[in-house]
C-alpha cells in the first residue's frame, strides 16, 4: 500500500496531479483545496495518499495534509459518500468546518458541497457524531462546539454564542472566537464581558 509520495510535480489535470517519483509518475486525484496548495510544475511536493483497490481499477487519492486524508477516510465510511463526494466535501469545506458541522449537528453546512443533499448531509452529521480523526489533540474550539451541540456548555458561553449569532456571526465563528478567549481568560468570565471580548476577537 502507498501511504505517502514525495516527488516532483510533473503536471496537473482536471482534479488530479501527476507526481514524478524517481522517474515514475503517479496520478493522484485530489480535492481542489489540496491541488491549490501544491507547488508549481517542476517543484518538489509531498502528498499523503489513500490507495483504493477495486476489481476493475486502482486509484490513488492525494491530500496536502494528514488531517484531510483522515477526514476523507471517515467521510467515505458513510453510506452514500464515495470518493467523488468525499473530495467534493473537502473541496468546499475546511476540515474545521467539517468538524464543526458534525459537532453542532449542522446539516446546512454539510449541504454546501456538490452532490450532498439534505438527506445525505443529515446522515453524515448523525453517523459521524462524536467521531474525529486520530491526529493528536483536538482544537479547543471543536471541544466547545461539541459541548454546545450537546447542550453541555456553561451558560455564560452558550449565551455569548447566542448573542454573537444574533449579531450576524455564525455559531462556528462565535465558538472559535470564544474558545480563544476562554483558553486565555478561563471559563468563569461573565456573559457581558465575554460578548465584548468576542466582538473584539471577531473584528480583529
Amino acid at each position: 500500500m502507498i501511504g505517502k509520495l514525495k516527488g516532483i510535480v510533473d503536471s496537473y489535470g482536471d482534479g488530479f496531479v501527476l507526481l514524478d517519483v524517481q522517474g515514475v509518475c503517479y496520478m493522484a486525484f485530489c480535492s481542489s483545496r489540496s491541488l491549490s496548495s501544491l507547488p508549481s510544475v517542476g517543484e518538489a511536493a509531498t502528498l499523503f495518499v489513500e490507495m483504493m483497490v477495486r476489481e476493475d481499477f486502482i486509484k490513488l487519492y492525494g491530500f496536502a495534509s494528514e488531517s484531510e486524508k483522515s477526514w476523507f477516510n471517515i467521510l467515505t465510511g458513510v453510506q452514500g459518500v464515495g470518493a467523488k463526494v468525499g473530495l467534493a466535501i473537502l473541496s468546499t469545506l475546511t476540515t474545521s468546518e467539517i468538524a464543526s458541522s458534525i459537532a453542532l449537528q449542522d446539516k446546512t453546512i454539510m449541504s454546501r458541497p456538490t452532490g450532498v443533499g439534505p438527506k445525505l448531509a443529515m446522515r453524515i452529521v448523525s453517523e459521524l457524531k462524536g467521531k474525529t480523526p486520530d491526529i493528536g489533540n483536538i482544537d479547543s474550539a471543536l471541544g466547545l462546539q461539541s459541548a454546545l451541540g450537546e447542550d453541555e456548555a456553561p451558560s455564560n458561553i452558550s449565551d455569548a454564542v447566542s448573542a454573537l449569532s444574533n449579531l450576524g456571526y455564525s455559531s462556528i465563528q462565535a465558538s472559535n472566537a470564544l474558545a480563544k478567549i476562554v483558553a486565555k481568560e478561563g471559563d468563569d468570565i461573565d456573559t457581558a464581558r465575554l460578548i465584548r471580548l468576542g466582538l473584539k476577537e471577531l473584528s480583529s
